[in-house]
C-alpha cells in the first residue's frame, strides 16, 4: 500500500493550532510516527504526518486540507509519496516493549 509524508504549514498558528490540527489529522486518518526497518517506530518532526493507505497523492492532499482548513483558514500543505525514508535522530516513541 502506498505510504505519504505530509507536511502542513499553518499560517499566523500558535501551538494551540498545532494541537487542533494534530486532531483533525488523526480523524482523517494520519499519524505522527512512522516505523523503520528496523522495527523502532519514531516520531515524526513538528508538523508533519504518516499516512498509509490505497488513496492518491491528490486523495491525501485533500484529507490534509480538511483537516488544516477546520483550524485555520491560512495554511499550505506538501504531500510526498514515500518509497522509503532514511532518518537521523528522530524520538522513538517509547512502547510496552521498549
Amino acid at each position: 500500500m502506498p505510504e505519504y509524508t505530509t507536511r502542513v504549514y499553518l499560517h499566523h498558528a500558535d501551538v494551540a493550532d498545532y494541537l487542533k490540527l494534530h486532531e483533525h489529522m488523526l480523524m482523517e486518518g494520519f499519524t505522527r510516527n512512522v516505523l523503520g526497518s528496523d522495527g523502532h517506530t519514531v516520531e515524526l518532526p513538528p508538523a508533519e504526518y504518516h499516512y498509509e493507505g490505497p488513496d492518491t497523492r491528490v486523495d491525501v492532499l485533500t484529507r490534509a486540507k480538511k483537516a488544516a482548513i477546520a483550524v485555520k483558514p491560512a495554511y499550505s500543505v506538501l504531500v510526498t509519496e514515500s518509497v522509503g525514508r532514511s532518518w537521523h535522530n528522530l524520538k522513538r516513541v517509547k512502547t510496552a516493549e521498549s
